[in-house]
């Protein structure tokens, strides 16, 4: 797995570039959030760990931008630190995304477990995520079951949640199995 760093100090981007390289990650290093940003948007990586304070664009923009993404998977964002925030600071990173932080100088242990952390929330989140784009469908009558329970038809379903409008014909395949076996029974009858 690849993480995503931006940190604008040069000593604390090596130091924590080779601790998790140590732990086996691939790393992406920048010293300012601009540079990050942009290597996000070419590749999005599943976690960023970036300081707060630095030019160009500080770490809460860079996870606004981050959060603002629709299209991507969920990324998990790890906040670096120097100083002691107020309670303020810390509910202003927590409405920007941020997901944890890590306080600075980096204790490598404390980095170890907020990875550990952010695998297993990714791991779950990519869970979720495939339980809700299962569809149940009755084997039989190809009805659909929606969220409250409630089995209807295909059409109707669809209909519902993508205001999609649907017209009748029949395929190729229904229409030699199906139709034209009627059609001729009907005209022997005759």
């Amino acid at each position: 797995m690849k993480i995503l760093v931006a940190e604008d100090d040069l000593v604390s981007r090596r130091l924590l570039t080779t601790s998790l390289e140590q732990y086996g990650y691939s790393v992406l290093a920048f010293e300012n959030g601009v540079d990050a940003w942009e290597a996000f948007n070419e590749e999005p990586q599943r976690i960023i760990i970036s300081d707060w304070l630095m030019p160009r664009m500080d770490g809460l923009d860079l996870c606004r931008r981050v959060r603002s993404r629709p299209d991507t998977e969920y990324t998990y964002f790890i906040l670096l630190t120097a100083n002691a925030q107020g309670k303020d600071e810390y509910m202003e990173a927590m409405q920007a995304g941020i997901d944890d932080f890590l306080a600075k100088p980096m204790d490598r242990d404390a980095v170890w477990m907020r990875l550990r952390v952010a695998e297993r929330i990714l791991r779950y989140t990519k869970e979720i995520s495939n339980l809700e784009s299962m569809l149940p469908i009755c084997s039989y009558c190809k009805k659909v079951r929606d969220d409250n329970n409630y089995w209807q038809q295909v059409e109707s379903y669809i209909t519902e949640q993508t205001g999609t409008s649907f017209s009748h014909s029949v395929c190729p395949t229904c229409y030699e199995n199906t139709v034209k076996p009627q059609l001729e029974e009907l005209s022997r009858e005759d």
